[in-house]
């Protein structure tokens, strides 16, 4: 298993005229813990696309349990927990402090730079590898 936790402060920007943060505002956040991942992996998702390998969203599924608001900070807890092939799901639970705010998954799969499906950089199967097996 691959885990790591970011955390947003909520800003203005992302909420509506309640203070409430809007639904579409979650999705920069799945992102911006997907890539500290993997950049805590020591696989920074820069590296991977100056190399030609691309991880584009191909499914995304999210659940609201309970408003997040404007200055919150949010943590968000990112985990592979299924040895990734050509395809590579992540896991998403945001919370303030206890309380769950949010749930879901982000489905990518590699590809080239000519949108080809491809097998993953070496060092990141080792890693695969070592964290799966």
């Amino acid at each position: 298993m691959l885990e790591h936790r970011s955390q947003i402060e909520v800003r203005y920007a992302e909420t509506d005229m309640m203070g409430v943060v809007y639904h579409g505002s979650y999705l920069p956040w799945l992102e911006v813990a997907r890539t500290a991942l993997l950049a805590a992996e020591g696989i920074p998702y820069r590296e991977l696309e100056a190399r030609g390998f691309f991880l584009p969203v191909i499914e995304v599924a999210l659940r609201y349990h309970k408003p997040a608001r404007y200055a919150d900070v949010v943590t968000v807890h990112a985990v592979i927990r299924e040895k990734p092939a050509l395809r590579l799901r992540i896991d998403y639970e945001l919370f303030r402090g206890a309380e769950k705010l949010a749930s879901g998954h982000t489905l990518h799969v590699f590809i080239d730079k000519a949108g080809k499906p491809v097998r993953p950089p070496e060092e990141f199967a080792r890693l695969i590898e070592a964290r799966f097996s």
